[in-house]
Parts: structure tokens; C-alpha cells; sequence
């Protein structure tokens, strides 16, 4: 079966179709929470952690080593639930990070700006008991659209509206969660769907690069260098301009790196002023 990755707007049904459909398929629904929970074995505060989880990083942290290391710690343990198969995971960019593997079903749920709006209004209204007005609920949508938009631009330099990012977009301005939850596991169960071992291979790979890469903005002699990293069966090679000795070292320590290979990028020189 495929591992599904939904991407959704606020107000649109999203969690409500992903854990529906995590039930009806018996996969684990990786959420927020649980992508929370098990970033803490790496050590990160709460408060940081659910910031950086959802919002675009500001002016300031997209310069800090500190927020370099959370994003990467979050996207590390998205790997380690999608190598585990069998699961629905819900935002954090996995329709960025897990494109080209051929068991992932992307999905993207929407549905027009107005229709989330009264959604919610009479979503919040029924919770709280209070009568939440349409208007705070604008911005609080329009807030949230903002945010995710502009963290998808900072990580990836991708749109997160962008329809190629995705195998499907559903909108559920008609659509039930119960009808979407029944078009999204019949496209799991299909064949051209099913995970092959050279896929299960490639999910691996990224898992291990990303422990690599957390290990490396995680010790004192690397954080604060840009290594790019690749992965495969257990080779890792690491590509930067500087501190890759120490690198070396570092990775040669994660578990199931096998071996430990350098690229060294030059930079090319500055050419001189020319009057």
C-alpha cells in the first residue's frame, strides 16, 4: 500500500480526512503531535518546535544555526515515519520531501477561501460555544495561508499551491470527508501504488542522509557549515567547500552508514574589478 502525504488549507477538512483514512486503511496518522513527540529525543523546546512546525522562520532565523537544526530534525523524523510504511502524514512538506518515490500518494485538500471561512466559523462557534465571528475568522485563515505559503518558499523554493507538487488535489467544497476518504483509499490500494523494493531503498536513503544531516548540524564542529549529503545502501557522500574533514568524522558515526565519501566544491575565485 502507498504512503500518503496530505498537504491542506486551513478550514478545509484535511486532519479530518487523513485520520478518517488512516483508520479505514489501519495505517498510523502522523500529525502534528506525534511528529512533536518524537522530535524530542533530539532535544528541542516545545515552544520553538511548534513555531518553526508551522510558520515561516523570520528575518533573523533564517540566518540562525539553531532553526537550521530544528527544520532538519523535523524533516529527519518525517523520514523515519515514512520508512516505517503504512502511514498518513499530514503537512510538514512531504510532498516536497518524498517526490520521486513511487509508493507516495501526494495529495493536496482545499476548497475556496469563503467556504473554509464558514466552515470554521461554525466549527469554532459550536466548540467554544460562542458566537466567533466571520471576520476574526478571515484573518485567522488568511494568517495561517500566509504562514504555510511562505514556509513552503523558505524551505524548498516550491508554491504549495502548485498542482505538480501533487498526484491529487481534492477540494471539498462538495465533497464529504467520507468521499474523499473513499477516492483517496481506493488510490492507495492500486498497484501502479504498491511499494517495490528499490522504492522501500530510496525512502532509506533519504532516512539516512537526514540522520546524517542532523548529526552534522547537531555537533559543534559542523553546525555551523552547509554539507549537502546523499545516501545510498549505506555509502554517504558529503559535498561542501569546507569542513569536511571534521564531517567525516561525524557521519562515519551514524548508525547504518557503511562508508564516508568527500566532495569537495570549489569555489571559483572573484574576478578582479574591471574599470
Amino acid at each position: 500500500m502507498a504512503i500518503v502525504t496530505i498537504s491542506f488549507a486551513m478550514g478545509a477538512g484535511g486532519p479530518e480526512i487523513g485520520s478518517t483514512l488512516a483508520g479505514r486503511l489501519g495505517y498510523r496518522y502522523v500529525d502534528h503531535e506525534l511528529i512533536s513527540e518524537a522530535a524530542h529525543r533530539y532535544g528541542l523546546v516545545e515552544d520553538r518546535l511548534a513555531h518553526l512546525s508551522d510558520a515561516k522562520p523570520s528575518l533573523f532565523e533564517r540566518f540562525d544555526v539553531e532553526t537550521r537544526r530544528y527544520i532538519t530534525v523535523i524533516q529527519s523524523v518525517l523520514f523515519e515515519f515514512a520508512a516505517a510504511d503504512n502511514v498518513v502524514l499530514m503537512g510538514r512538506g512531504g510532498q516536497w520531501l518524498l517526490r520521486g518515490i513511487p509508493h507516495v500518494l501526494r495529495v493536496r485538500v482545499t476548497a475556496p477561501f469563503e467556504a473554509r471561512v464558514k466552515r470554521l466559523t461554525e466549527r469554532l462557534s459550536a466548540q467554544t460555544g460562542d458566537q466567533v465571528t466571520s471576520r476574526s475568522v478571515t484573518q485567522m485563515v488568511r494568517r495561517d495561508d500566509d504562514q504555510r505559503l511562505g514556509r513552503m518558499r523558505y524551505l524548498y523554493e516550491a508554491d504549495l499551491r502548485d498542482p505538480a507538487l501533487y498526484d491529487l488535489v481534492l477540494s471539498t467544497e462538495r465533497l464529504t470527508t467520507e468521499a474523499a476518504v473513499q477516492v483517496l483509499a481506493a488510490l492507495a490500494g492500486r498497484p501502479e501504488l504498491a511499494p517495490s523494493p528499490a522504492a522501500r531503498q530510496l525512502v532509506a536513503d533519504r532516512t539516512l542522509a537526514s540522520r546524517v544531516q542532523v548529526a552534522l548540524v547537531t555537533h559543534p564542529d559542523t553546525r555551523k557549515y552547509r554539507i549537502e549529503v546523499e545516501a545510498q545502501e549505506g555509502v554517504v557522500t558529503l559535498e561542501s567547500a569546507t569542513a569536511l574533514d571534521a564531517a567525516l568524522g561525524v557521519a562515519r558515526e551514524v548508525p547504518g552508514v557503511r562508508e564516508v565519501r568527500a566532495r569537495l566544491v570549489e569555489i571559483p575565485p572573484i574576478p578582479p574589478f574591471v574599470a
